[in-house]
């Protein structure tokens, strides 16, 4: 569904991204991580046409996006950190967004705002952040768009509706659809997003299944720092240590997706003597 190849993109003279290849395929939800400024948000709007990549090939869905062809737009759905949202109630805005997207889905619509409680009369503009961002999750969702983008989704939402976001994001996720959620609050998605890219310094440095993590890393407590070579990764923590090891003897454990974060970030050569025997697996 989306195929980047060879990307260059900068801001003026600051680049961003170098020589970026990335292939992802429909029926997944991806979680795109990195630290702040690698380029998540700007990466998200290349894919959606709003920014336009110096160099390199962007396909999506067999259109390139910069060119903004309608019926790419109406197939695609990007949910920015930052928005507006009109002085409109949820009917009005309805009526007039709604009809860009041909597969909208009026009744899944409606039964999302039930869930998060919005008001159905209130003009959106006067609602909180939270309930903005639920808002517009509930309308991406019934868009039925095969490529639904989302950037830092959770910021704003309370505890009880980050367990809805999580269970109404794996309920969306279709074998058609491509979900692809930007994020820093890793601890939120636990359990949602697989597989996971990280980019560093311009590139893909990571893009694995959970399930090819859990069989090639293991992660342990123990009293003392250890000194040997198989340790990709330690952290230091109030009863000893937090490591992350080869797996040696195919036991899986469960790894943190904030600890994968750190191990794949501080050691990248490391880990890709593990996943890919020194080669960086930027496709999937």
């Amino acid at each position: 569904m989306i195929n980047i190849s060879n990307l260059d993109f900068a801001y003026k003279k600051t680049k961003l991204f170098t020589n970026l290849s990335l292939e992802l395929k429909a029926g997944n939800i991806y979680g795109l991580l990195g630290k702040n400024g690698a380029g998540k948000t700007s990466l998200l709007k290349i894919i959606s046409g709003l920014l336009f990549p110096d160099n390199g090939i962007v396909n999506v869905n067999n259109f390139i996006p910069q060119y903004r062809d309608p019926d790419f737009l109406q197939d695609i759905f990007f949910l920015p950190e930052e928005y507006y949202l009109p002085g409109l109630n949820a009917e009005k805005f309805q009526k007039t967004f709604a009809p860009f997207y041909s597969a909208f889905d009026e009744k899944k619509f409606m039964e999302l705002l039930n869930e998060f409680k919005l008001p159905m009369d209130q003009k959106l503009n006067s609602f909180s952040y939270g309930q903005k961002k639920k808002f517009l999750i509930s309308f991406g969702i019934a868009c039925n768009s095969r490529i639904f983008l989302l950037d830092e989704p959770t910021n704003g939402l309370d505890i009880p509706s980050k367990t809805q976001f999580r269970r109404i994001i794996a309920s969306a996720g279709t074998e058609n659809r491509l979900i692809i959620i930007s994020t820093h609050q890793v601890r939120d998605m636990e359990n949602l997003i697989d597989p996971i890219i990280i980019i560093d310094e311009g590139k893909v440095i990571f893009n694995e299944s959970i399930e090819k993590v859990t069989d090639k890393l293991t992660i342990k407590k123990v009293t003392d720092k250890p000194a040997t070579a198989t340790v990709l990764y330690s952290e230091k923590e109030i009863d000893g240590y937090k490591v992350v090891m080869t797996n040696k003897d195919q036991g899986q454990t469960e790894i943190e997706l904030e600890t994968l974060f750190n191990t794949v970030v501080t050691n990248p050569e490391g880990i890709k003597s593990v996943f890919n025997g020194g080669s960086i697996n930027e496709n999937k």
